[in-house]
């Protein structure tokens, strides 16, 4: 189907869809180099692709059959000297939600990361309280926090809940593997029961269980326990193992959860 010509030349519905390729195929590689080191090497050899066509024009032969003999190694030496931007970008590329759900990839949240920061908040004493989305999206949770978008690694994880810094108030949503917001604020559970017996970290992180299908881990700042909320029903972690394998469970589905016991007071 012929959309309009250039000239004598018919600019097909096709050759629309390939420009817009190649144009998101440029954006994404400029967007993935800008301020690396291999933006400056990209520079270089656009200078010596002009340096090329300069020569061809004023017809320099000895110089002609230099660069003709370097094109010659010109794929191989782009895949050696840009293979960290390379691998990162096929990475990026098989991380989209098309390629996500056309061949059903899911990327869990690193379990271990999250237990270590547990483990180390529980130490020191640290109230501390991790959302873990699964399917249902809290969009609207993470609007009321200071997005941070960065990888989930324990010692950010403990930072963020350092008594003295800012963000150390309210809840970290963990999407994934990423980090997606700070200081987030969490509907607070009216479930009588609990009402009287548990602080607002725990009675929050009750609130967001009944709201959605998120897991959500909690460690007491006065107790040092850790526990879990979910689907309404506070459970008790004994360790960080134990708090590893409800996780493996809920977050991969590999294995059955059996609760010991569940927390009656923060």
């Amino acid at each position: 189907m012929t959309l309009f010509h250039v000239g004598f030349i018919p600019f097909t519905i096709w050759d629309m869809l390939d420009v817009l390729l190649v144009g998101t195929l440029y954006f994404q590689l400029l967007r993935l180099v800008r301020g690396t080191r291999a933006s400056a090497m990209i520079m270089g050899l656009v200078l010596l692709l002009l340096i090329s066509f300069l020569v061809r024009i004023l017809n320099l032969s000895i110089m002609s059959v230099i660069f003709q003999n370097f094109a010659t190694i010109w794929v191989i030496a782009l895949i050696i000297i840009f293979h960290p931007e390379l691998r990162r970008f096929l990475i990026q590329l098989g991380q989209t939600n098309i390629f996500r759900h056309l061949f059903n990839i899911s990327e869990a949240a690193p379990i271990e990361e999250i237990v270590n920061a547990a483990e180390e908040l529980s130490r020191r004493q640290y109230g501390g309280l991790f959302v873990i989305i699964r399917e249902v999206g809290l969009k609207m949770i993470t609007e009321t926090g200071i997005t941070i978008d960065a990888s989930v690694k324990a010692p950010l994880l403990v930072s963020l809940f350092f008594p003295r810094t800012p963000l150390h108030d309210g809840a970290v949503i963990i999407e994934r593997n990423r980090i997606v917001a700070a200081k987030c604020t969490l509907p607070i559970s009216s479930n009588p029961h609990y009402e009287t017996v548990l602080g607002t970290r725990h009675r929050a992180a009750l609130g967001m269980s009944e709201e959605s299908d998120a897991v959500t881990v909690i460690i007491s700042e006065e107790t040092g326990r850790i526990s879990l909320a979910l689907a309404g029903e506070f459970i008790a972690v004994a360790d960080g193992v134990q708090l590893q394998e409800y996780l493996t469970v809920l977050l991969t589905g590999d294995g059955e959860l059996i609760p010991t016991a569940q927390v009656q007071q923060a």
